[in-house]
């Protein structure tokens, strides 16, 4: 892995006699995605840390809510959005929001946003351009990669949010000396300050706290509680979580078919994960491919036991039989296995549940992924007053 210390930053202009903070956008899906938690967790620390003005802007999706938009304004965080009914609508809105703005840095995040964001900040003129990459596998097409590729040769930084994301990138053709990684990491305050129910406490049940999407793998999740159910085993089970409402219609239709309604519980979005999960012994995420699942990351903060599928990003985070376990992808008995072993082997499970919680804490802080971010989007970016 290229470290933040050691990675390239954006090349700086000459020094000038008085300076002001840069300012920085962060472009990113108005989806509440894992993408969207990484935005605006940037635009948080920037605040925080005082090192430069940053402005969010949401590309609209059908269902984006106004609440969660509003919500983010009330925390006190400059938010703006931009349409998402057209490309051109969404690069031209976007780029009289840069020339008002106007950002030293413009952060374009995620697949297709990252193409959209950056046209438009090439049109804008904003100087340095940022492509960051959330996910193992995305959707390119033959001629949306030429157009990766073309505003690669015009961008300062390619960051890859875990190791595995990288090496996709570069196995695409993305340029090396421009590519890096920086782990995303979690808000641990939550976990710190709370009250931790011991691990006798805790509800012997599964969560697993991911959007609805074919990216996520819910089928295989419920067709895993099936065969426990066969062998003897009916832990309860929360899906906590909003998306689509096709891949929501889908997982219920499932869960009726195989019997599952009085065990499993579709919570819809939750607005306290952390206290979700630090309620229950098990997380899981059943996925279809990661770039680094931040829900993962909170199942091991909140000091549950977890369980993931063998895929690019996920079997980053977990060191099989240490810190949790993997099943195979899309493998309902493989994953059966998996949370059968968790059930009945209490004391592994404990013990794997405390490596993953100190692995959390020292690996994948919040902290952390913000300072590397920060440190390579504002090194040598001076500007005058």
């Amino acid at each position: 892995m290229v470290s933040a210390t050691s990675a390239p930053g954006l090349p700086g202009a000459a020094g000038a006699p008085a300076m002001r903070r840069p300012r920085v956008l962060h472009f990113v899906t108005g989806g509440f995605s894992g993408a969207t938690q990484v935005a605006v967790d940037l635009v948080r620390a920037h605040a925080a840390s005082g090192r430069c003005e940053a402005l969010l802007v949401l590309r609209r999706k059908r269902h984006t809510r106004n609440e969660r938009v509003q919500a983010l304004r009330d925390q006190g965080l400059a938010v703006e959005t931009v349409a998402g009914w057209a490309h051109v609508a969404t690069i031209w809105q976007l780029v009289a929001l840069c020339r008002r703005f106007q950002p030293d840095v413009l952060v374009a995040h995620g697949f297709s946003e990252h193409l959209w964001g950056r046209y438009a900040g090439l049109i804008a003129g904003v100087p340095h351009l940022v492509h960051v990459e959330h996910n193992s596998r995305e959707r390119y097409t033959a001629w949306r990669l030429r157009q990766a590729l073309w505003l690669a040769e015009r961008t300062d930084l390619i960051v890859g949010v875990s190791e595995g994301v990288r090496q996709s990138l570069l196995a695409r053709g993305f340029p090396a000396a421009k590519t890096v990684a920086i782990p995303n990491g979690i808000a641990l305050g939550p976990y710190e300050l709370a009250r931790h129910p011991a691990w006798a406490d805790r509800v012997p049940g599964i969560v697993m706290a991911a959007r609805f999407a074919r990216q996520k793998d819910h089928a295989t999740l419920l067709r895993a509680v099936a065969l426990l159910r066969d062998r003897g085993l009916t832990p309860p089970v929360k899906l906590a979580g909003g998306g689509k409402a096709a891949a929501q219609r889908a997982a219920r239709k499932l869960c009726t078919a195989l019997g599952l309604d009085g065990q499993v519980e579709f919570l819809g979005h939750c607005g306290d994960v952390p206290g979700l999960l630090m309620g229950h012994r098990i997380c899981v995420l059943a996925t279809h491919y990661e770039g680094m699942p931040l829900s993962l990351i909170e199942g091991m903060a909140a000091g549950c036991a977890v369980v993931g599928s063998r895929v690019v990003g996920v079997q980053e985070i977990i060191d099989d039989g240490r810190n949790g376990l993997l099943a195979a992808h899309a493998d309902p008995a493989s994953l059966a296995d998996a949370l059968e072993r968790l059930l009945v082997r209490d004391v592994e499970a404990q013990r794997m549940a405390q490596a993953a919680q100190e692995d959390a804490r020292h690996l994948y802080s919040l902290q952390t992924m913000t300072k590397r971010y920060e440190d390579l989007l504002l090194r040598g970016v001076e500007v005058a007053q």
